[in-house]
């Protein structure tokens, strides 16, 4: 039985998903932001420690390991946080009969399908962080709860470190940026995934949930890294501030510890079919956000 004002556990208090979360969700229940201060996710412990001890009515677990070239160094700490962990979530929301909500990535895929990647298509990770995400996923695949496994991409947000961000400086710092435009995606605003979160939470309460199970979940439209920051240059340029020159560049010519892969795009029309909840373009959500 959900509560009127569900108690929702999300971990990754300080990342910006969470952050996002928080704000959007903060009238909906009551929420129990968990940070690696009080929830260390690389201790199976803990997290059944924690979960119990609150007894959720939601958990949502935005907390991951993201440092996808330090992963290459470092697999059993990725994994420990994004394949183990998850797992450990999912056992304990299957006690309680509880929902768990959880995000995936992108990079799941290897990137050489020549469309979209639907959620039928067979991953393929190139680089380590995918391989533990992938099994993060599968972990929570296992033990059969109510679930949404939620694949995004090229997260960004006002907080923490991202593209974006970083774009931000530098475009004002240097005269000249060489930036990848071979790798295709969708840049996707914390903001947009927590707005849709919460339109799929105000489903399940209100008792018309979609089916449990993986999800895309990405801003609509498309782009390169390189149109991802002239679209941040524009948006300088606009307010009067100075604006690096961009050359576009194959990936082959920035090389990195992990391989990225070439084509990120997924294709989100089932979660729209299935729980009536659908994103802006990708365009309009960084307008939203440098707001």
């Amino acid at each position: 039985m959900k509560r009127t004002q569900p108690t929702i556990l999300i971990s990754g208090q300080h990342g910006q998903v969470a952050q996002a979360l928080q704000a959007c969700l903060g009238d909906l229940g009551q929420l129990h932001m968990l940070g690696r201060d009080r929830l260390d996710l690389a201790h199976p412990d803990a997290i059944r420690t924690q979960v119990q001890r609150l007894a959720p009515d939601l958990i949502i677990n935005a907390a991951a390991y993201t440092a996808v070239d330090q992963a290459e160094s470092e697999p059993e700490a990725a994994f420990a946080i994004n394949a183990r962990a998850p797992g450990i979530f999912a056992e304990e929301a299957a006690r309680l009969g509880i929902p768990l909500i959880h995000y995936s990535t992108d990079y799941v895929f290897d990137g050489t399908k020549a469309t979209p990647y639907t959620e039928a298509d067979e991953p393929n990770p190139l680089n380590v962080y995918g391989q533990s995400k992938l099994a993060g996923e599968r972990a929570i695949e296992a033990v059969a709860g109510q679930h949404l496994i939620l694949r995004t991409s090229w997260v960004y947000s006002r907080q923490g470190r991202n593209f974006l961000l970083t774009m931000q400086r530098l475009l004002q710092e240097q005269p000249q940026l060489r930036i990848v435009a071979d790798q295709i995606g969708a840049p996707t605003w914390a903001g947009t995934l927590a707005s849709s979160t919460r339109a799929l939470i105000e489903r399940w309460l209100a008792g018309q949930p979609g089916a449990w199970g993986t999800y895309h979940l990405t801003a609509r439209g498309e782009t390169s890294w390189f149109g991802f920051a002239q679209a941040i240059g524009a948006h300088l340029k606009a307010r009067g501030l100075p604006c690096a020159e961009l050359l576009p560049i194959p990936s082959s010519e920035y090389p990195t510890p992990a391989r990225r892969p070439l084509n990120s795009r997924l294709d989100c029309s089932l979660l729209q079919r299935q729980w009536q909840v659908s994103q802006p373009h990708w365009q309009q959500a960084l307008i939203d956000c440098l707001k």
